[in-house]
This record gives C-alpha cells, structure tokens and sequence, in this order.
C-alpha cells in the first residue's frame, strides 16, 4: 500500500499495536501481529491499521473505535481489543465538569446548547466523555456557565 497516512502505528511488544492519530492521541490494540515472521507482512498490516484509524478517525471517539473495529474485521485486521485512547480520563474530567457547572446553574442540557450553539447530542456526548472539542467549544461553553477556561500543562492531571 502506497497511500500515505496521517496516523501512525507500531508494535509495541508481542501483544500491543499502538497507534498515533492526527490529533496526537494514543490508541492500543491488543493484537498478536508480532508473531508473523515476514517483516513485510507485518508492515502491510500496519499501514492498513493506520488507513483504517485516517479513514474513521473522528472527533467522537466512542463512534471511530466502533466503526475501526468494524473495519479491522471487514479486512480481516486481527485484533482482540482497542482501548478508549490515552486522553479518555480528561475526556470524562472535561465533560463531569460541565455538567457539573450546568447543573450549579440549574440549566437544562438543551438550554447550553442552544446557547452555545452546539448540537445537543455533541453537547450530550461532550458530558459523556465520548467527544473530543477544541479550545473554541470549550470557551463558548465556559462563556455561557461564566467560567473560566484554563490551560493547564499536561502534567499531574489527578491533580486538578
């Protein structure tokens, strides 16, 4: 396969592919690729892993892991897992928060999102930790509860 990627994969060990998609967040799959002999087969199958992760990537994670599972078994990509990604913890921070923030105001779901102007299923699955938004839905969001957005270097989250 000669098609570029923008994710990137790479065995990690006997058991774990990891993968890097376009907007740095890290992806295991727990696959036994590494037992294959043939070098260029495992890198064939490592292309294909980072085609399938552009062709689905999304910023709704919970959705793109469904539909890149789907696809590793269409094509026959052997694999027994994918985990939620290694920014699926501040995911579930970010979006405890705004709801909590929503409901100390006593604003209904809907209300935020018209409010904001965000879809109230992106808005739902903000609060779920399944969607992954930018710095520009964040500060509408922050906007309407009257917070503040702040930029906290990616150290020690646990302490936040």
């Amino acid at each position: 396969m000669d098609t570029p990627t923008k994710s990137k994969a790479q065995i990690l060990d006997k058991y774990h592919v990891e993968v890097q998609t376009p907007d740095g967040e890290l992806f295991k799959i727990i696959s036994d690729l590494d037992k294959y002999v043939s070098e260029e087969y495992k890198n064939y199958v490592l292309h294909l892993i980072e085609f399938i992760f552009d062709k689905n990537f999304s910023d709704d994670k919970e959705k793109m892991i469904s539909r890149i599972s789907r696809e590793f078994l269409l094509n026959a990509v052997h694999f027994m897992g994918i985990d939620g990604g290694n920014r699926q913890e501040e995911r579930l921070r970010i979006g405890a928060k705004i709801r909590a923030l929503r409901e100390s105001k006593n604003m209904e779901a809907r209300d935020l999102a018209l409010l904001t102007g965000i879809d109230a299923a992106n808005l739902s699955r903000i609060e779920q930790g399944k969607y992954s938004t930018g710095v520009d839905i964040l500060s509408r969001i922050c906007i309407v509860l009257d917070a503040h957005l702040d930029l906290i270097p990616n150290i020690n989250m646990n302490n936040c």
